[in-house]
Order: C-alpha cells, then sequence, then structure tokens
C-alpha cells in the first residue's frame, strides 16, 4: 500500500518519541491515506489520497 498522497505529496515523516523517563525510541507518523476512486482527467482512477485532501475537496470522487 501507498503511504503517499498522489495529490499533496504527503507521506511518512520520521522522528524520535520520548518516554515519560526521556528515554528515545525512533518512530514514524504516517499519514491517513485511503485508496479511492476519483475522477482524473475525466476518467475514474484509482488513486491514494490522504483524508486532508478529501475533506478540502481537492479530490473528486467518483460515483
Amino acid at each position: 500500500m501507498s503511504r503517499r498522497c498522489e495529490y499533496c505529496n504527503k507521506g511518512v515523516m520520521s522522528g524520535v518519541q520520548y518516554s515519560h523517563s526521556h528515554r528515545q525510541s525512533k518512530r514514524k507518523w504516517a499519514p491517513n491515506v485511503k485508496r479511492i476512486k476519483a475522477i482524473v482527467n475525466g476518467t475514474p482512477k484509482t488513486v491514494h489520497v490522504c483524508t486532508r485532501c478529501l475533506r478540502s475537496g481537492k479530490v473528486e470522487r467518483a460515483i
């Protein structure tokens, strides 16, 4: 499964997670990417889109 939005190019971010005692461990934050059928150049196509692009109206869903 793709972890990158095809519209805004949002992908996985990495960083450090701190415990209560301030011990560090590396971790990743993945965007909420959904596989939907959208209208691309007038034809329905399956694309990977983050939920922020869906909510903001950047993507026209195919019904």
